[in-house]
């Protein structure tokens, strides 16, 4: 039954993505920015429908009220590809920093670079690691978005060893905004690289936000303490609810 309802899933998913590039983002690109990040928005929230009401899985988001207005920097947990479209849904105007490649990609790319979402060139460093944040400021400060960040740069399996990078603890100090980390535990329901899709439900916590004035190592030590610590917590609430269901992707095989 996973199996089915996970390929039932799967295939549903992109057949609706590449529905909602073809008959309505493509047109939109015609259309104002604003048109556009709406049709992303709700091309996200059918995504979560498909996924509860097809392969059973929910989510659930805490700490709304922590999000301050106006610009700031969002730094989240990054263990599935759920979360990328999830957080869209969660703040006003949102930017990612995200690879380059993607922009390449026709008509998603196109969108991207209609939205101003910030490509980096993971090859360049220095030199990127400076466009991006001059870009960032743009887009903060001139526009008050939301400007939307992995720390550990890739997705990390649950439970992984941290691997948060120099970026965003540079891109923090330029900024000189709040930062507000944020928790998940997507990778136990829609793990990298595997086809299954687990049911059950997700949670996302938005913790408090980080507020200018820190050097950069105790920024990056504070950062990561929250997210790690909060990581740590819905994971184990996440594997208790798939031992319920006898689907604990850490559990030892039965070899009787």
């Amino acid at each position: 039954m996973l199996i089915l309802r996970s390929l039932a899933f799967n295939v549903l998913f992109y057949a609706n993505l590449v529905l909602w590039l073809v008959c309505a983002a493509l047109p939109a690109l015609l259309l104002p920015p604003k048109a556009l990040q709406l049709i992303a928005a709700g091309w996200a929230r059918s995504a979560l429908w498909l996924m509860r009401v097809v392969a059973g899985t929910r989510y659930e988001v805490i700490g709304r009220e922590n999000i301050p207005a106006g610009g700031l920097m969002v730094a989240a947990k990054h263990q599935s590809f759920w979360e990328t479209f999830t957080l869209f849904t969660l703040f006003p105007d949102p930017v990612f920093i995200l690879k380059r490649e993607l922009m390449r990609i026709p008509v998603f790319g196109w969108c991207l670079a209609k939205l101003r979402m910030i490509p980096v060139d993971r090859g360049a460093r220095a030199r990127a690691l400076k466009d991006v944040t001059r870009r960032a400021r743009v887009e903060l400060g001139q526009k008050g978005r939301q400007l939307l960040i992995f720390p550990e740069g890739t997705r990390r399996p649950p439970g992984a060893p941290p691997a948060y990078k120099f970026g965003v603890a540079h891109l923090y100090a330029e900024l000189g905004v709040p930062c507000v980390p944020v928790a998940l535990n997507s990778g136990l329901y829609w793990p990298r690289r595997q086809f299954l899709r687990r049911p059950g439900t997700i949670r996302l916590e938005i913790l408090p936000p980080i507020l200018p004035g820190l050097d950069k190592a105790s920024f990056q030590h504070e950062l990561q303490g929250r997210i790690e610590a909060a990581c740590d917590r819905l994971l184990a609430q996440g594997r208790a609810e798939l031992a319920a269901q006898g689907l604990d992707p850490f559990a030892a095989p039965d070899r009787s």
